[in-house]
C-alpha cells in the first residue's frame, strides 16, 4: 500500500508572515504558523494550502522574464460575475496590477504581483468556483 501523501505549493520571500497574510485575505483562508520560524502555511477552508518560506538570498521574482516565461505561478478561480470585486480585494490587500487589460471575453484572466513579487491571476470561471 503506498505511503500516503499531501503537496503543498511554497512560494519562497523575504517576509512569510506578511506574504502568508496577503494570500489567506486574498483566499478567505487561515495562516497557520508551526515550530519553524521560516515556514508559514495559509490553509483554507476547502482544504487548499500553500506555505510561503523565508529565503535569506532571495532575489525577488519579476515578469516579464525577457524570455517571456511566468516560471511557476497561481490561478486563483472566481466566478466571473465577481471579478471586478476580486480584483478591488486583491489590490486592497496589496497586489499590483500586471496585466488587467479589458479581457471581459470568454477568457478573463488578470495578472497581478504579491507583495513580495510572485505572479499570480485572476481566472474567470463559469457558475460557482467549486465547479
Amino acid at each position: 500500500m503506498p505511503v500516503e501523501k499531501t503537496s503543498v505549493l511554497v512560494l519562497d520571500c523575504a517576509e512569510p508572515e506578511g506574504l502568508a497574510e496577503f494570500y489567506a485575505g486574498l483566499l478567505g483562508a487561515r495562516v497557520r504558523r508551526g515550530i519553524d520560524p521560516d515556514l508559514v502555511e495559509v490553509v483554507g477552508h476547502d482544504g487548499v494550502r500553500m506555505a510561503v518560506r523565508r529565503d535569506h538570498g532571495l532575489a525577488p521574482p519579476s515578469w516579464p522574464r525577457p524570455d517571456d516565461s511566468l516560471q511557476a505561478h497561481l490561478h486563483v478561480l472566481v466566478s466571473r460575475h465577481d471579478m471586478d470585486e476580486a480584483e478591488r480585494e486583491a489590490v486592497g490587500l496589496g497586489a499590483r496590477p500586471i496585466d488587467t487589460k479589458d479581457n471581459g471575453g470568454p477568457r478573463d484572466i488578470r495578472l497581478y504581483a504579491d507583495p513580495a513579487g510572485h505572479t499570480f491571476a485572476l481566472v474567470a470561471r463559469e457558475g460557482r468556483t467549486e465547479d
